[in-house]
């Protein structure tokens, strides 16, 4: 098939010379052209604002993303370090009930040596009024 034709307007007629209406012809065509390319020049515009606001949402995503990595590996570790610090705690709290026990078969003299100690430190030292760590 066939191409379909080109319409062409406006176009000049086969006598001799330009009318006086010529002129107005040519004017509106060429502000119908000058508003053609400026729609054109518009239209590139904003389709590269457009990419240009769409990358800067993606770098500034990215960056966020990365902020929180960061933050939420903090958290992480120093989630991990608490949970060593009471498993540490724990361990030694129970080494200690442990070694009690055994310090409670040795003789009977060092027993009382290490309760008048504990007594004489008790009496220095004052009560809290308050403990911290409860609630």
């Amino acid at each position: 098939t066939p191409a379909p034709p080109e319409f062409v307007r406006d176009v000049m007629g086969s006598s001799a010379g330009a009318g006086s209406g010529e002129f107005h012809v040519y004017r509106h065509l060429r502000r119908r052209e000058y508003q053609r390319q400026d729609f054109l020049d518009k239209i590139s515009e904003k389709q590269t604002k457009d990419e240009e606001y769409l990358e800067k949402l993606e770098r500034n995503k990215q960056a966020a993303e990365e902020r929180t990595a960061k933050r939420r590996k903090k958290r992480e570790k120093m989630k991990q370090k608490k949970l060593l610090a009471k498993k540490a705690k724990l361990e030694a709290k129970s080494k200690k009930e442990g070694d009690d026990k055994s310090s409670e078969s040795e003789e009977d003299d060092s027993k009382d040596e290490d309760e008048e100690d504990e007594r004489e430190a008790e009496d220095d030292a004052e009560a809290p009024s308050f403990i911290m760590g409860k609630k």
